[in-house]
């Protein structure tokens, strides 16, 4: 049987036909998906930018869904995650990013970066610590040590945040002489609550040694030293505390009177206070010097002179409660008056936050923010 040319002739326009026509299609196919997603994209952006998380995440997913390969759709969506709180599903987004063979060095170390923060976020510290310190060496490394400086001083690990705390230090990512002092203060507590005096006095004066311009040093080493009967080392201690850290004697006033009058050294005392109170009257130093006085009218007078320099409620208070009226009843009740709206003034703040406290904290407990509560109290701010 012959073969005829003619089927040829016509199958091969055929064949080319039909091929162009499914070029077209999927070239049609092809720019229909790109026009969505960017539209998707813009839409996600719209949300965003009008504060709709909920509507940008569902834009960006079908952004993502339309071009899988895309990784800032992929960052943008794990971010908002994060931040609506929907923590398990930005981490499997930055998981995915991870796990993908085709990804830049620059884009792996920001998604660890960001599973990191992910883990953070979501009170997972120990994988938060594990995802950290995979981010040695990379661009990321100065902000992976800040959040594990965190990290060990939520979980109190002070060792491990002094380590830490020492090579931010040594790259120059700030002055971290403060708070590695801070750090030594933390274990001599906790090194006298295991009933290891030395090892807290060893530590007290690596403190005090690395932080002179640091209160808490001086006057935890001062209280340590009183505790085990060496009141004139336990004065020396506050001394030191005035030469080198003057703006923090309210906080050791009562307890340098206190040691004044076991070691016989009133007058030194008053010279340190009274110099201090020159230049700043302070509650907690006139009430110091007026515990130092001879007698109760001296105590009145620095009460009032106190109040001369500088009104105070508090102060107030305080000459009310030694002076004697005719009427026993009514100072009474104006004495209980005064007392109770004098309490909230006596309180110390948060510079940071504004929490108040009856106590000074070295660390805020509501900001974690470190030496952020002035030696005054609220009425003197």
């Amino acid at each position: 049987m012959d073969f005829d040319l003619t089927w040829l002739l016509w199958g091969l326009p055929l064949a080319f036909a039909l091929g162009w026509g499914a070029s077209r299609l999927d070239l049609r196919q092809w720019r229909m998906e790109s026009r969505q997603a960017p539209k998707a994209y813009f839409r996600g952006l719209n949300y965003l930018l009008n504060e709709q998380q909920d509507q940008a995440i569902d834009a960006f997913i079908e952004a993502v869904q339309g071009d899988p390969d895309t990784a800032e759709l992929h960052f943008a969506l794990g971010n908002l995650f994060r931040r609506r709180g929907d923590y398990d599903r930005a981490v499997r987004v930055h998981e995915h990013l991870l796990a993908r063979a085709d990804l830049s060095r620059k884009d792996r170390d920001r998604a660890q970066h960001a599973l990191a923060l992910d883990f953070l976020k979501a009170g997972l510290l120990d994988r938060a610590e594990a995802a950290l310190h995979k981010l040695e060496g990379s661009a990321f490394e100065g902000e992976a040590l800040l959040a594990l400086l965190a990290i060990y001083e939520r979980s109190r690990d002070w060792p491990q945040a002094k380590r830490i705390a020492q090579r931010l230090d040594e790259a120059e990512q700030g002055s971290f002489t403060t708070r590695l002092a801070h750090y030594l203060c933390e274990e001599a507590e906790q090194a006298q609550r295991d009933g290891d005096t030395a090892r807290a006095l060893q530590l007290l004066g690596e403190a005090v040694a690395h932080a002179p311009q640091l209160a808490r040093g001086w006057m935890a080493l001062s209280s340590l030293k009183a505790q085990g009967g060496h009141a004139a080392a336990a004065f020396d201690a506050l001394r030191m505390l005035c030469q080198h850290a003057p703006q923090a004697l309210p906080l050791a006033a009562h307890a340098l009177a206190e040691l004044a009058v076991q070691t016989g050294r009133q007058a030194e005392a008053l010279t340190l206070l009274q110099s201090f109170d020159s230049r700043a009257p302070s509650i907690d130093v006139t009430e110091a010097m007026a515990s130092l006085s001879t007698g109760p009218e001296e105590a009145r007078s620095r009460y009032l002179g106190h109040l001369g320099r500088e009104a105070s409620l508090v102060m107030a208070t305080q000459w009310l409660a030694g002076e004697k009226l005719s009427d026993d009843v009514a100072q009474t009740r104006v004495q209980a008056a005064l007392e109770q709206a004098s309490a909230p003034l006596k309180r110390y703040r948060c510079a940071a936050c504004g929490f108040e406290a009856r106590q000074h904290f070295w660390q805020c407990p509501g900001c974690q923010a470190w030496d952020s509560y002035p030696a005054r109290r609220v009425e003197e701010l």
